[in-house]
């Protein structure tokens, strides 16, 4: 039976994003509005893959399941900060910040592998088209994807259950908006040691499990690319990947930002990266898709004449 933790804090202080009054409620109405367009971008590219016979591809049952994590990413953050500027009180309990943190590292790492898993669905369309269909079976996408959801909760899983084998004392002001393992592990009274090596080791996997085959997928795919003869195909092979070589690059641009830049003590800085990667990532990929995507953006543009007629759509 696992050790119990000695914890004598039952709840816990976000620091929040500032203290200053008169921003509450511009920063208020600034996450409400980032909010409804993530769910909205999110819950209708969702309709739009399951619901359209034209998009009953691979790729976009994979793109089907990003805007799932997505979703899920922002609610587990921005609803909790959301409420904070309305009451004006940043406080959560024990247990709530328990499942803050697990719910976090699941989507966070799941954003990276269905990320990834993409990457290697645009492989196999662009580098073995014949062999597309085979390879890139409805099997094998869902084997793929639950991987994915398997991956993801066993490191979260990790991550909390060590983190609720150490002890909080006195200190219960977390200096964050939200429960992150790094600002929790900076306010534990007890050793971190176990903590720390376990964000080096499965922070490390992930990162090289990830970014590794995506660099390998693309150098194939670029590879192949240029050895096609017409600028037609070329551009439109280029195509087929641009949305997702964004959002890859929008998302690791942002964690590569946020966890390998130089050591700084500047916390307002490590806040506004981190409200980057947890509400405004989530809230762009619907919309690098279906301003990117051809397909996406004819499927949506007969979704709206059907709903309001040509004359009100462009």
């Amino acid at each position: 039976m696992a050790k119990q933790n000695h914890s004598t804090v039952t709840e816990f202080v976000l620091q929040g994003l500032t203290d200053k009054p008169e921003l509450q409620l511009p920063l208020f109405l600034l996450f409400l509005g980032t909010y409804g367009v993530t769910v909205v971008g999110n819950v209708g590219m969702i309709l739009l893959i399951t619901f359209s016979s034209k998009l009953q591809s691979p790729m976009y049952f994979f793109l089907s399941n990003l805007s799932s994590v997505d979703l899920f990413y922002s609610s587990v953050v921005t609803p909790k900060l959301m409420g904070n500027f309305v009451s004006g009180q940043s406080i959560i309990s024990y247990p709530g910040c328990m499942t803050q943190l697990f719910f976090f590292c699941v989507f966070a790492i799941a954003e990276s592998y269905m990320l990834t898993t993409m990457a290697y669905d645009r492989y196999v369309a662009i580098c073995s088209p014949l062999l597309y269909n085979v390879t890139m079976s409805q099997k094998v996408c869902n084997v793929l994807v639950t991987g994915v959801y398997i991956i993801a909760s066993s490191g979260a899983m990790a991550h909390t259950i060590v983190m609720t084998r150490l002890s909080f004392c006195e200190d219960n002001i977390i200096r964050h908006y939200f429960c992150d393992i790094i600002p929790l592990l900076k306010l534990s009274c007890s050793r971190a040691y176990i903590n720390e090596l376990l964000v080096i080791l499965v922070g490390g996997f992930n990162v090289l499990a990830t970014t590794v085959p995506i660099i390998i997928s693309y150098a194939f795919i670029l590879s192949n690319i240029l050895r096609i003869p017409s600028a037609e195909g070329r551009s439109k092979a280029f195509g087929t990947c641009g949305s997702h070589l964004t959002a890859v690059g929008v998302f690791y641009g942002s964690v590569i930002f946020t966890y390998f830049k130089p050591a700084s003590n500047n916390m307002a800085q490590q806040k506004v990266a981190s409200v980057f990667y947890t509400t405004v990532i989530p809230m762009l990929n619907p919309l690098i898709y279906s301003l990117r995507n051809k397909e996406v953006k004819n499927v949506l543009s007969k979704v709206m004449v059907m709903k309001y007629g040509p004359r009100h759509v462009k």
